[in-house]
């Protein structure tokens, strides 16, 4: 049990490193955009499936709440948290829209859409996209393995983590989505 334990710790660690070696700069362009976007008065919409909706929810809580800062709140909102508006537009419309009929609602122009997928092919995410650029949004992608088909739309900013096992690249997103928190809190207060 103890080698697969340190084999799974050696395989996160290897993902992370790769990670570094090839996002450290849409990383740093992501923070920008986010901050530029919050001292202009705008807010931030989350959105991922399953893991990665747990994901905004997370990253959405900790510029809401706070994250290492007693500071005032930043505007974010998760997406995914409302079960009665993901249930009636998966209903209605079908669950491809459930999160661009909430980015349609609340979204405005150069607002921050934020949008996690492990594969990049998640239909109601790429559907959110299409939405959040008619509505000239800023759009930040957490990816993973090679990109995926959001890879090839019009974004501001993707960053892919170079792995293959949705785990890691969930590792990955999660210290990506505290590191941009840092240095937003670090840039705004």
């Amino acid at each position: 049990m103890k080698e697969i334990i340190k084999r799974l710790f050696a395989e996160s660690i290897e993902a992370k490193q790769k990670t570094i070696e090839t996002q450290l700069g849409n990383i740093e362009e992501a923070a920008q955009i986010i901050i530029n976007s919050l001292k202009q008065g705008q807010k931030i919409l989350i959105c991922g499936n399953g893991g990665s909706a747990a994901d905004s929810q997370h990253f959405a809580t900790e510029l809401v709440s706070r994250f290492e800062k007693d500071r005032a709140a930043l505007p974010a909102i998760a997406l995914s948290t409302d079960t009665s508006g993901l249930t009636a537009t998966g209903n209605d419309f079908g669950f491809e829209s459930v999160f661009s009929r909430q980015v349609e609602a609340l979204g405005n122009k150069n607002d921050v859409f934020i949008g996690f997928s492990t594969s990049g092919n998640s239909k109601n995410i790429i559907k959110a996209i299409q939405v959040a650029n008619e509505k000239e949004m800023k759009i930040i992608s957490f990816l993973g393995r090679d990109g995926g088909k959001i890879n090839n739309m019009n974004t501001s900013c993707n960053i892919i983590i170079p792995n293959q096992v949705t785990a890691r690249i969930q590792e990955c997103h999660e210290t990506i989505y505290h590191i941009l928190c840092k240095l937003i809190e670090d840039s705004l207060f």
